[in-house]
């Protein structure tokens, strides 16, 4: 059970992604006073916490109307991830400080909680990783405050976002990226091959 605590702390951290939000938020509150940008950051958390918590909740419910099985989802989902965690890994995200939002878009809303924290690839790891048919309700209870203290830790990095970029840098921050890339990437494979059997045929060869 620690391993599966372990590995879903991983994929959200990869996920999530607080470096990669704290490298944005930087960017994109530049110009405004500290307390602007502490309402800014507690809006965002706030509304991707909603989203990822009805996704945990809701997410296989809505699936499971759509006729669509998990074991699709996670294949689906995996090759997604895999994806996601090349962009990280090669330096190609939707996380780019060049861009704006829309006028009179409240910056909380987009770009930062939706889809810097709440990410496609967040929302879809919380689903895989409280499968109703695999995981208990405590389980699900412990990935889900798992969560929360990620996105708890991604609030702490927007608070203290220019102090923590003046230490590690862009160039390490640059590095943290890519390193969870390639974690995201390797449990992203994981998946695959749990979906399509091939962990358990792998376990079996001599």
């Amino acid at each position: 059970m620690i391993d599966k605590f372990t590995t879903d702390a991983l994929m959200l951290w990869a996920t999530i992604d607080p470096v990669g939000t704290l490298a944005l938020f930087a960017a994109l509150t530049s110009g405004l006073t500290l307390e602007e940008r502490r309402k800014i950051a507690l809006k965002a958390v706030v509304y991707s916490s909603m989203i990822l918590l009805v996704s945990i909740v809701g997410g296989q419910v809505i699936l499971a109307g759509m006729g669509i099985r998990l074991i699709s989802l996670q294949i689906a989902g995996g090759i997604i991830l895999f994806l996601f965690g090349l962009q990280m890994v090669f330096g190609k995200s939707y996380k780019d400080s060049s861009g704006q939002p829309e006028p009179g878009h409240d910056l909380a809303v987009f770009p930062l909680a939706v889809p810097s924290i709440a990410s496609p690839g967040a929302i879809m790891a919380v689903i895989l990783l409280t499968d109703n048919y695999h995981y208990s309700i405590p389980t699900q209870a412990v990935t889900s405050l798992i969560m929360l203290a990620v996105l708890a830790i991604t609030y702490a990095f927007m608070l203290g976002a220019t102090r923590i970029l003046r230490v590690i840098g862009k160039n390490g921050a640059a590095i943290l990226v890519r390193v969870m890339g390639m974690i995201l990437s390797a449990l992203s494979v994981e998946l695959i091959m749990k979906g399509l059997g091939v962990q358990q045929w792998l376990g079996n060869m001599p």
